[in-house]
């Protein structure tokens, strides 16, 4: 075992690439959930954006254009779990579950002429000044645009939420939904505008994986992406800088695995592996106790299918 041979300054440059997914997917599922849906769909979403980016990136040989093209997937993937929810009123977590399946299975069938295509190469942002700074340069201010772009989405959802008209009639439709639609808010449409806005966001956590982490695309490349974004919103107790601090710590404990294993530490890969399957499982017990929602501050309605009396 050689620590020595870890560059620190690389791994915490490298934490915030591995977080960015993660947290742009967590942010989108934020909002659906502070409206009151729970969309487990977050993993289909993520791995169709993922192979859609990447196609439309190569065909364009445009990462913006692939971006776009990958939260427009995202969105399309969301807003038919907004028809069958919102509308035909079916069991939200069943629905999520399926539109996971169906999303892996959508993103194979697609995919299959670009296994193995070496994709587009991202340069990275020169930030004057900052991006020189010993030390802070390269961990803070030598990154994609995406990365920023991530941040400035967790701080404009902080702010919509906490400080907008938009951001407090959200929150009560996803507190309790009846009284929201007694005052004349149209609860059905404000949740599907929530529902779309967080798969968009997934779209966007899945491109970057094919675009910018990995800039290839590979079948199950997601590889539990989306139940970790999930277990963030929970664990966060539905709170956008929460979500980046989790983010961010899971995105340096997968990248200080993987140092590790360089240096000779034996940290058994199929840890990590099962991680988002153990987090979900416990996410999903926790969202089934009264007593834990109310201690984590779930909103009150989140889960529940609303339809309206009159």
């Amino acid at each position: 075992m050689d620590l020595s041979s870890i560059n620190w300054i690389l791994l915490s440059a490298s934490l915030m690439v591995a977080a960015t997914p993660i947290l742009l997917a967590a942010i989108g599922e934020l909002v659906t959930e502070r409206a009151g849906v729970l969309n487990l769909g977050v993993e289909g979403m993520m791995i169709t954006g993922a192979i859609c980016g990447f196609a439309i990136s190569m065909e364009t040989q445009s990462a913006t254009t692939g971006f776009l093209a990958a939260a427009l997937a995202g969105a399309a993937l969301a807003m038919v779990f907004g028809l069958l929810t919102q509308f035909l009123l079916s069991n939200q977590v069943a629905t999520g579950l399926a539109l996971t399946l169906f999303g892996l299975g959508l993103s194979a069938l697609i995919g299959q002429g670009y296994v193995g295509v070496r994709g587009l190469t991202v340069p990275p942002l020169h930030i004057p000044l900052l991006s020189d700074i010993p030390v802070l340069g390269p961990v803070l201010f030598r990154h994609d645009a995406m990365v920023y772009v991530s941040i400035l989405l967790v701080a404009a959802t902080w702010g919509v939420l906490r400080f907008t008209r938009a951001g407090l009639i959200l929150r009560a439709v996803g507190e309790n939904h009846d009284a929201a639609h007694a005052l004349g808010y149209k609860v059905v449409r404000i949740r599907l505008i929530a529902i779309t806005f967080g798969g968009g966001c997934a779209g966007l956590g899945g491109a970057y994986l094919s675009i910018v982490r990995v800039p290839q695309w590979t079948e199950g490349m997601t590889a539990g992406a989306g139940w970790i974004a999930l277990a963030l919103v929970v664990f966060a107790s539905w709170k956008p800088w929460r979500v980046l601090i989790g983010a961010y710590l899971f995105g340096g404990l997968s990248v200080l695995q993987l140092n590790l294993q360089a240096a000779g530490v034996n940290v058994p890969v199929e840890y990590l592996s099962m991680s988002p399957y153990l987090i979900t499982i416990l996410v999903l017990v926790i969202m089934s106790s009264g007593r834990a929602r109310a201690t984590l501050n779930a909103p009150a309605e989140l889960g529940r299918s609303f339809h309206a009396s009159s």
